[in-house]
């Protein structure tokens, strides 16, 4: 049940003898001479992967300008300069350049750590050159990059595979090609024989793909695919339906939420602007000359400095991750889509368990535990490995002996036959040390280690005994293990060697089983997810029983596992309402990863998925937020929105919580200007269409807005509450809305008392500066006290400084400047009492309406 290469036009990937493949690569064992290398390389170019090409500076600050709040800035910048208000045109201008220089500078320096971290898994190949035709073959280390098709490569355990390749020799050669299909178990590889080529199906069991590793052995194989043409870089995945370009998803939470915002603004500032000039011409008959004033409203009205609180807040973010080395944020939005989600689907190879097994059980045939069959088993392990002259242990018999580190010792190794292809058991003969002193009762013991299938069938038991051991056996498999059987015999001590055709009356010794290692901090990240709401989901290949049995082990309650025999017996609806309860889904295929996550985001489920291999990619791409390790596939990586340092799930969960406090920044800005703007905009109207006067001239309403937008930058360096990161974080426009609606009445009614309290002042121009001087006050108590945080830090300097320039510039000459002119004494007497009744209705306001809850 997992990916499978697809059939490639290369030579050598298509079948055929080692002859014909090292004939059609114009190649052989001895390798290539260097000048013929160097010639091919200039041919087929270099093997790297064939990645997105680097994004130039105007192209990254072009892609700022699509955001759709500096698409409403530009439009209103538009309309300033056709109304000759070139001053609100250069701030919108300032504004809109800004938010584009921080975002492409993010982005880029998103890009370049993660090449860096690209580099750290460089590698190199051992390849097998001659300096001449007549040269004898030199081996030497080799850039990955340099590769050719015709190169002749030297494998050893632990080698990344750095091409595509067809083996030429092999001995006991497995490979770890998780990465490509999932499966956590070494597959055995081995060369073709020269004379014959591969039969059906065997092609696979003949080549090595890039991206794979090698588990043990060791093998000579020849480059037949580099570059784009190997089958890693063949593997991108084809959109779903109704998704336009190949690989590109559709809009995630943030996009989402930011557009629904936007056109809320849009047609809010669509309808107010001729509201206003319609009702000033009929009630005051002023005309077009009021249009400055509607342009100001209209400006006042929209959130310009939100690109940059956005940008600069997940940017600060995203920096404050990268600084520690363990999370690089690749595309800012993504900081958010991480706080935001609700479902994080991983595999369970490497995330949750670590690439080894360990012992779980050593059983009788009755099902009790025995120390003895954990002996035998360990005795098999140990001498098998001595004898059989193995590269490295396979990884059950290092568990094995990492259980009982002492077995053995007592024994002397005599013979080994060790597992191979076709050949599922081990057996290792041994004998005591003081035997050898005694001819005539000299004895060895072979003891046999393998598939419980394989072994029964040598065993002495009747038909009933053995189906009684094989479900047994089953048994064991369906709990998660994956269980092997022992059994040993007592044969006469013999010079000759001893072949599988001894391997047979056996005594049924009892079975071993084993399961995935439990990555050390899994436990841990997984209790921290669920306490920040996030409902982590297990996707795997592997048996059910299997990801079951880790999840248990992890405190995880797995539920009833879904295979993808049933996930394809469902259609897309039904798979959305099965996903939703369901926490393990086994047997999954590529395709099946990605309808899962799909189906969990038409659930309403904001999903990430964290994975590395190319059987990945289709689920990177469905997810709201992509999430890969270091480690991961080159593919992977690019696929990613967010790499991690390495597969630990804590790394994961400090992300979030930074994705949460950056939108929990973005939320309280838009809280604070919304509201404050929405109610000096009904105090505009009001004071329009009642006052003989313009309320306050465009000019000021600039001035005004240049220190508010000042003030508020703060707010993205704001530190939250403790409840910021407790739970997911999504800008939600409709309770924004009804947030947004009802402080800003609270705030409209606070301008009108104190235009109640301003008519009595002498003239327009002090009428200004007291509104003036009153806005800014509240926009400034707006600030502190709609804010998440507990300690002011950089907004209460902002606030500070906003409330000495409100009260502080009508007095100066810049306020005479600006056609403002000092309040009478009384008059901040009686300005501060409207005030102290606007905080204490706001406080109770805030109080009521969400005293716990962060977002809208």
């Amino acid at each position: 049940m997992a990916w499978a290469p697809e059939a490639r036009t290369a030579p050598g990937e298509g079948g055929g003898t080692t002859l014909e493949v090292l004939r059609a690569l114009a190649s052989g064992p001895r390798g290539l001479v260097e000048a013929e290398a160097e010639a091919r390389l200039l041919r087929h170019g270099g093997n790297v992967f064939p990645g997105h090409r680097p994004v130039s500076w105007p192209r990254r600050l072009a892609r700022g300008l699509r955001d759709p709040f500096t698409a409403v800035l530009l439009g209103l910048g538009v309309v300033s300069a056709g109304t000759a208000a070139w001053g609100t045109a250069c701030v919108i201008a300032v504004l809109v350049a800004v938010s584009c220089a921080l975002r492409a500078t993010g982005e880029h320096r998103a890009d370049r750590s993660a090449a860096t971290l690209r580099d750290l898994v460089a590698a190199t190949a051992t390849v097998r050159r001659r300096a001449g035709e007549d040269a004898p073959p030199a081996t030497r280390e080799l850039p990955v990059a340099e590769l050719v098709p015709g190169d002749v490569v030297l494998l050893a355990p632990g080698d990344l595979v750095p091409a595509d390749l067809r083996l030429l020799r092999t001995t006991g050669l497995t490979v770890h090609e998780s990465a490509l299909t999932g499966e956590s178990a070494p597959v055995a590889k081995s060369a073709p024989d020269r004379a014959s080529g591969d039969g059906p199906g065997d092609d696979r069991r003949h080549l090595c793909f890039q991206g794979s590793s090698v588990a043990s052995g060791t093998a000579s194989a020849v480059v037949v695919a580099t570059g784009r043409r190997t089958v890693l870089s063949g593997a991108l995945p084809v959109a779903p339906p109704g998704n336009g370009r190949r690989g590109r998803r559709s809009a995630g939470p943030f996009e989402r939420s930011v557009n629904g915002i936007a056109w809320m603004l849009i047609r809010f500032m669509l309808l107010i602007a001729p509201v206003v000039l319609v009702a000033d011409a009929l009630l005051r008959g002023r005309g077009l000359q009021t249009l400055p004033f509607a342009v100001a409203v209209a400006v006042g009205l929209t959130p310009e400095m939100l690109p940059v609180i956005v940008t600069t807040a997940l940017a600060r973010g995203a920096a404050l991750l990268a600084r520690d080395g363990e999370v690089i944020v690749r595309r800012l939005p993504a900081l958010h889509d991480l706080g935001a989600a609700d479902v994080l689907c991983v595999d369970k190879t490497g995330t949750l368990t670590e690439d080894r097994p360990v012992l779980a059980r050593a059983v009788d045939g009755d099902g009790h535990e025995d120390p003895a069959v954990l002996h035998w088993a360990a005795v098999n392990a140990l001498w098998t490995l001595h004898l059989a002259e193995l590269p490295v242990p396979d990884a059950l018999d290092e568990a094995l002996l990492d259980a009982d580190a002492t077995a053995g010792e007592e024994y002397e190794g005599v013979d080994a036959l060790p597992c191979g292809p076709g050949r599922r058991l081990s057996t290792a003969v041994v004998r005591r040390p003081g035997d050898a002193r005694f001819a005539l009762a000299r004895t060895h013991t072979l003891v046999v280690k393998g598939a419980p299938e394989d072994v029964l069938d040598r065993c002495a038991l009747d038909p009933a005994e053995r189906q009684r051991l094989a479900r047994r056996a089953a048994a064991l498999a369906g709990d998660g293990l994956r269980v092997l059987a022992v059994a040993r015999a007592e044969r006469p001590a013999r010079e000759r060697p001893y072949t599988d055709a001894d391997e047979h009356d056996l005594t049924f010794t009892g079975f071993v089983g084993l399961s995935d290692a439990p990555a050390p901090t899994a436990a841990r990240a997984l209790t921290a997810l669920a306490r920040r709401g996030v409902t982590v989901k297990v996707l795997t290949g592997d048996h059910p029983g299997t990801a079951a049995r880790v999840c248990r082990e992890l405190g995880l309650a797995p539920g009833t596992p879904v295979t993808a025999d049933r996930i394809d017996a469902l259609d897309d609806a039904a798979l959305t309402r099965l996903a939703a309860g369901t926490t393990v889904f086994a047997r999954c295929t590529p395709a099946h990863k990605a309808r899962i996550v799909r189906a969990l985001r038409a659930g309403g489920h904001t999903t990430g998925f964290l994975g590395d291999g190319v059987n990945d990619l289709a689920a990177l791409h469905a997810a709201d937020v992509g999430v890969c390790p270091r480690d991961g596939v080159d593919v992977a990586r690019e696929a990613a929105d967010v790499v991690l340092a390495s597969k630990d799930l804590t790394a994961l969960d400090r992300a979030i919580v930074t994705g949460r406090r950056a939108t929990a920044n973005i939320t309280t800005y838009l809280r604070i200007t919304l509201s404050s703007n929405f109610g000096n905009v009904v105090a505009m109207l009001v004071a329009g269409l009642m006052l003989p006067f313009l309320p306050m001239f465009p000019a000021q309403v600039l001035v005004q807005n240049l220190f508010f937008d000042a003030a508020q930058l703060a707010l993205a360096f704001d530190r939250p509450g403790p409840g910021a990161g407790s739970r997911p974080a999504v800008l939600r426009p409709r309770a924004l809305l009804r947030f947004v609606t009802g402080f800003g009445l609270l705030n409209a009614a606070a301008d009108l008392a104190t235009f109640a309290v301003l008519l009595g002042a002498a003239g327009e121009a002090a009428f200004s500066a007291g509104w003036f001087t009153e806005n800014l006050l509240t926009q400034a108590m707006v600030m502190l006290l709609l804010r998440s945080g507990r300690v002011p830090g950089p907004v209460g300097v902002a606030v500070g400084g906003l409330a000495v320039a409100g009260l502080l510039l009508p007095l100066s000459p810049l306020g005479a400047a600006l056609s403002m002119s000092p309040l009478p004494p009384a008059y901040y007497g009686m300005l501060g009492a409207v005030l102290a009744l606007y905080a204490g209705c706001l406080a109770l306001a805030r109080r009521i309406s969400s005293p716990t809850r962060p977002f809208p």
